[in-house]
C-alpha cells in the first residue's frame, strides 16, 4: 500500500482541475454536501501476481462505492482477476465526490467492470465529479470496460481519468455515454458532461489526451454533425501497448467495427503508443456490440484469445 492518505481530505477526491462549464454551478447545496456522509465514494484497490494468478492485495472501500471479491471467470486466462465495481447508492447524485485507484502491479491481469449503468440523476445545485486513476506496471494486462453513463435531465458531471502505463504494459480502456433515458422522452436534457482523459508513463511523460464537453444547450447544441450527428450513444476504446505495431491495432480496431452498423474511426495514439477508435449510434444494443466486438478483436490480436463472458443480467 502506498504511504498513508487521508482519504477523505477534499483534496484527495476533489478535481485538480475543474472546468469552467462545472464550475459555473458550484453551490452550497441545501441537500447533504460535499464531504458530507455517503457523498464521498472511495476505491483503492491493488494487484499482485502470485504464482499464475492474479490476487486482490491491497483493498480500501467507502460506500457508496465497493466490489466483491474478484472472479475469475475466463476460461482463455484463468488468472485474470475480474472486478465488478458496484454503487449501493443506486445512482450520482449531487456534490458527489467519487474517487477510483486501480493499481496493478508487474505482470498482473485485471479486468475491471461495472455490475450495471451508471446513473447521473437531475441535479439543482452544484455538480458532480469522479477522479480515476489507473496504474499499470511493467508487463500488466489491464482492461477498465464500465457499463454507459446515463445522464437524467439536468445532471451535472465531470469525470477526470488518469492512465499510467509503463512502456511494456497493455491497457484498454473503454466510456460510452448515452444521450440519457431516450424511452422517457430525455434525449440531450442533462445539463453538462465533461471527461477528461489523461495517458501517460510512469515518470510523467504525456502520451494522450482526449477532451470531451457536452452542453445541449450551448450554442450549436450536442446533436449536429460535428457531435453525435442525430445519434444518442458515443462510445471510445484506448488501448496503450505496445505488443504489436500502432498501425495494426488501429486496422484490427476499423476491421473489427465494419459493417456493424455504427460510425466508427479509428487511427494511432501519439507516439505511436497504442490506437483508438470512436463509435456513434443510435440503439445500445448496437453500439455496446461495437465495443465488445472491438475489444474481443484487441484481446485476441494482443494475447491470442477472445474476450470473456462477463456474465452479467
Amino acid at each position: 500500500m502506498p504511504a498513508v492518505r487521508d482519504r477523505l481530505a477534499p483534496e484527495y477526491y476533489e478535481p485538480v482541475r475543474l472546468p469552467p462549464e462545472l464550475s459555473a454551478f458550484s453551490a452550497v447545496p441545501e441537500t447533504l454536501g460535499p464531504g458530507s456522509p455517503a457523498k464521498v465514494g472511495v476505491l483503492d484497490l491493488g494487484f499482485a501476481l502470485r504464482g499464475d494468478r492474479t490476487e486482490l492485495v491491497e483493498r480500501y472501500q467507502k460506500a457508496p462505492l465497493e466490489i466483491m471479491r474478484p472472479l475469475y471467470v475466463d476460461p482463455a486466462l484463468p488468472g485474470t482477476a475480474c472486478v465488478y465495481v458496484m454503487a449501493t447508492g443506486g445512482g450520482v447524485a449531487q456534490a458527489d465526490r467519487y474517487r477510483q485507484d486501480f493499481r496493478c502491479g508487474p505482470g498482473t491481469q485485471v479486468l475491471i467492470t461495472t455490475q450495471a449503468a451508471t446513473k447521473v440523476y437531475r441535479m439543482e445545485q452544484d455538480y458532480a465529479t469522479q477522479r480515476l486513476h489507473l496504474t499499470a506496471a511493467e508487463d500488466a494486462y489491464v482492461e477498465y470496460l464500465p457499463d454507459p453513463l446515463i445522464p437524467f435531465t439536468g445532471a451535472r458531471f465531470h469525470q477526470d481519468a488518469v492512465l499510467t502505463v509503463d512502456e511494456n504494459a497493455t491497457v484498454v480502456y473503454a466510456e460510452t455515454v448515452t444521450a440519457g433515458r431516450i424511452a422517457r422522452g430525455e434525449r440531450h436534457a442533462y445539463t453538462v458532461l465533461a471527461s477528461d482523459l489523461e495517458i501517460r508513463r510512469p515518470d510523467g511523460t504525456p502520451l494522450a489526451v482526449d477532451t470531451l464537453r457536452l452542453r445541449p444547450r450551448a450554442r450549436g447544441g450536442v446533436t449536429g454533425p460535428g457531435v453525435f450527428a442525430g445519434h444518442d450513444h458515443v462510445a471510445s476504446l484506448f488501448v496503450v501497448s505496445g505488443r504489436r505495431p500502432a498501425a495494426e491495432i488501429a486496422d484490427t480496431l476499423h476491421r473489427a467495427l465494419a459493417g456493424r452498423g455504427v460510425l466508427h474511426g479509428a487511427s494511432v495514439l501519439p507516439e505511436d503508443c497504442g490506437a483508438w477508435v470512436r463509435i456513434l449510434g443510435r440503439e445500445q444494443p448496437r453500439v455496446a456490440d461495437a465495443v465488445r466486438t472491438a475489444w474481443d478483436a484487441v484481446r485476441r490480436l494482443l494475447t491470442g484469445h477472445p474476450a470473456p463472458d462477463l456474465r452479467k443480467p
